[in-house]
């Protein structure tokens, strides 16, 4: 059984990061200056919000500092979460999805873009922001920037654009499988790193054995981590139908 996918989990990941020399910074702070050593913790908070303060918790053991990206619907914008995870110290940014949303429509996903950052900046000084996936839509929510500039208004970075995947090695949780391109719509880059992450334990060996990286990205959504139990059960039912769905959309695509 992989116990992947739980707070403790994530908590013994960070332990190890930590006790091997890694530091911690914001994706923002790394963006600005980033250590010789160090791990970017990424969340892009889809939906089960509260979820995220069990991660920040989490982090808290080895006083890291997280970067949180919040989409503007109700399942991911819960104002208290998002007051709580700031007052904590995380960076806060925009998880957008505002060209899908708008039907592919540039000038009101711009303007949309616009309002919805300006609402994430009334809880913190937002300088980052990062797509939404949206794998249900076919429109790539990235290619609102074929039209519009990203780095005005005060935003010096986006993941899938301002990273060398070369030199920093990307690991993603997405669709609740580390790693797995063949199930993830959107949530890959192109890198050179061909080591197997493909479970935490599989990472803490890398570490323990000086083969993990000197720069490191680690994306994890919050809605697929929990306590063991049956919610920790339902998620991992739900996500394995719903990678099945992924696997043939995304060769349909092809």
């Amino acid at each position: 059984m992989n116990w992947d996918f739980t707070f403790k989990k994530y908590e013994e990941l960070l332990k190890v990061l930590n006790d091997d020399g890694y530091q911690f910074q914001t994706f923002e702070q790394f963006i600005k200056n980033p250590k010789k050593k160090v791990v970017v913790l990424r969340h892009d908070v889809d939906r089960r919000s509260a979820h995220s303060l069990d991660l920040a918790k989490a982090e808290s053991t080895v006083n890291a500092k997280a970067s949180y990206y919040f989409r503007i619907v109700p399942e991911s914008n819960v104002k208290n979460i998002i007051e709580k995870i700031a007052a904590l110290g995380h960076e806060i940014g925009y998880h957008y999805e505002d060209l899908g949303a708008s039907k592919g429509n540039f000038q009101k996903a711009y303007e949309r873009y616009l309002k919805n950052l300006g609402y994430f900046r009334s809880y913190y000084p937002v300088s980052t922001i990062c797509m939404h996936g949206s794998p249900e839509n076919k429109i790539d929510n990235r290619d609102i920037w074929k039209k519009y500039n990203y780095k005005k208004n005060g935003i010096i970075a986006e993941p899938y654009f301002d990273v060398n995947y070369d030199e920093v090695f990307y690991i993603t949780d997405a669709s609740r499988s580390w790693n797995n391109r063949n199930v993830s719509v959107r949530d890959k880059v192109e890198t050179k790193y061909e080591l197997d992450a493909s479970s935490i334990d599989k990472m803490i060996y890398l570490v323990k054995n000086n083969l993990m990286p000197d720069q490191i990205i680690i994306n994890t959504h919050p809605h697929n981590w929990s306590k063991f139990g049956l919610l920790w059960i339902y998620i991992l039912v739900w996500q394995s139908m719903k990678n099945v769905v992924k696997a043939i959309l995304i060769r349909i695509r092809k």
